[in-house]
């Protein structure tokens, strides 16, 4: 279903169906988010949150969809390699 990727669960991408996305459930601690032009669906550590970096991210982000996000979730506006790039590097704190 998932693999871990340092520090994240990477579930599906977008082109999946949203019947399968539901059916996956997310752990506690743990917040869903669709990255990069693909639309790819991560699963990260609520930690994440507390970090400047990944703050920077969430203002990219309300910024640009402001709080309506039209995948439903949360969704980061940066490529897929820099979004794992920062979870990798926020991984090792």
């Amino acid at each position: 279903m998932g693999f871990l990727i340092p520090g994240i669960i990477r579930q599906a991408s977008f082109s999946a169906s949203k019947a399968t996305l539901k059916g996956v459930e997310v752990p506690k601690g743990y917040l869903a988010v669709y990255v990069g032009d693909k639309m790819r669906w991560f699963v990260i550590p609520v930690s994440y949150l507390n970090q400047p970096s990944f703050q920077q991210l969430l203002n990219q982000a309300e910024e640009e969809f402001g709080f309506d996000h039209p995948m439903g979730g949360l969704t980061i506006p940066c490529k897929e390699d820099e979004f794992l790039n920062l979870t990798s590097r926020l991984n090792e704190l």
